[in-house]
């Protein structure tokens, strides 16, 4: 009876260390910031056929998370412990791109709604994370803008180097690798 009873006990203590109410909150959150922004009380008018659409870009699956990745290799990813984005990468790029395009104080900048505008800046983000071979961070865009019948495709790229994989030192590096790369859109679509 008093084995039976110590089993139960010991069952039960192991099992407690599997068992988690909630995620784990990681050490470090990242957000984007933009480095560029309107500024308060400025605004823009246009009509809804002469505004940009920013749509949120597409992203594989291993960017499609929230957990920042790390390139090992050509074939082997891993995920940097202890980090995580505060939302999609993909969503927070969207966010950057509009307001760094709306900076620029030259036209009407829309979020989200592709049936807004015949004027649309879509694509696909295929890299925001660190790489491990370069010791690099690397944002990397493929942009497609398109106006009225016209389509036009772009790759944007910027890396900054990280020499290791903490999140104090990638955190701010993919943010000013994105900002650099928005800005480049920024001055591709006017």
């Amino acid at each position: 009876m008093i084995r039976k009873a110590l089993a139960v006990a010991s069952l039960s203590a192991a099992l407690a260390g599997c068992v988690s109410l909630g995620p784990k909150i990681p050490d470090t959150l990242l957000a984007l910031t933009a480095e560029a922004a309107p500024a308060a009380g400025t605004g823009t008018s246009g009509t809804l056929a002469s505004a940009l659409v920013v749509l949120e870009p597409a992203a594989e699956a291993r960017l499609a998370v929230t957990r920042v990745p790390v390139q090992i290799d050509d074939a082997n990813l891993a995920y940097l412990k202890g980090t995580m984005w505060v939302e999609r990468p993909s969503r927070l790029f969207q966010r950057l791109l509009a307001e760094t395009i709306r900076a620029r104080g030259k036209r009407l900048v829309i979020e989200g709604d592709p049936g807004a505008g015949s004027h649309q800046l879509a694509g696909r983000l295929l890299d925001m994370g660190w790489d491990a071979r370069s010791r690099m961070v690397v944002v990397r865009y493929d942009a497609v803008r398109q106006s009225g019948g016209k389509v036009e495709t772009r790759r944007f790229e910027s890396t900054v180097p990280v020499a290791e994989a903490d999140p104090r030192l990638i955190g701010p590096a993919l943010n000013q690798a994105a900002n650099d790369v928005a800005r480049q859109v920024a001055d591709w679509v006017g």
